[in-house]
């Protein structure tokens, strides 16, 4: 039975006899120089090996156990309640919400995180006033005299980062 290859160069079929495998050949189109592999034997063949029912019984079952195990887990689980002034709270005058929003941002300039996380937590529960309030904010700089020292991209940034804490 002959080699059937291609050629690497011109992409010709070519048939080469038993005896050139393995062995370099020209290329009868275009002459340029390949490699004949070796006549492919029954022996390179593998054949599939049968499924064991069994195994794969147990497999499923494994993946059954698995997800029955993960389901009453995710059921166990305790949902945590929401922190003190998270969800809503009194309403708020847009003055007071204004200071807080200068706080945080102040804070937040000063690298104080613990208390602008405090003030953050006082300004959540109030997220459409205080969006409102944060657009007028990224309109105007500085926003505010005590803000005015702090660069206008990190002030940005700050807002940025309190509203993405609101969404």
């Amino acid at each position: 039975m002959p080699i059937k290859l291609n050629c690497t160069a011109c992409g010709k079929k070519i048939e080469a006899p038993d005896s050139a495998g393995g062995k370099w050949g020209k290329c009868p189109g275009c002459h340029t120089k390949i490699y004949v592999p070796l006549p492919q034997t029954e022996e390179d063949e593998l054949k599939l090996a049968p499924i064991d029912e069994t195994e794969e019984q147990k497999k499923k079952q494994l993946m059954q156990e698995t997800f029955q195990l993960t389901q009453h887990i995710l059921e166990e689980r305790n949902v945590p309640e929401a922190p003190a002034g998270i969800g809503p709270g009194p309403d708020i005058s847009e003055e007071t919400l204004t200071n807080h929003i200068i706080r945080y941002l102040r804070q937040m300039a000063d690298s104080d995180l613990d208390n602008a996380q405090r003030t953050a937590d006082l300004i959540v529960p109030h997220r459409r006033k205080a969006l409102v309030i944060l657009d007028r904010f990224a309109r105007n700089y500085p926003p505010d005299p005590e803000l005015e020292d702090v660069s206008q991209p990190v002030l940005t940034r700050f807002i940025r980062n309190l509203r993405t804490r609101m969404s």
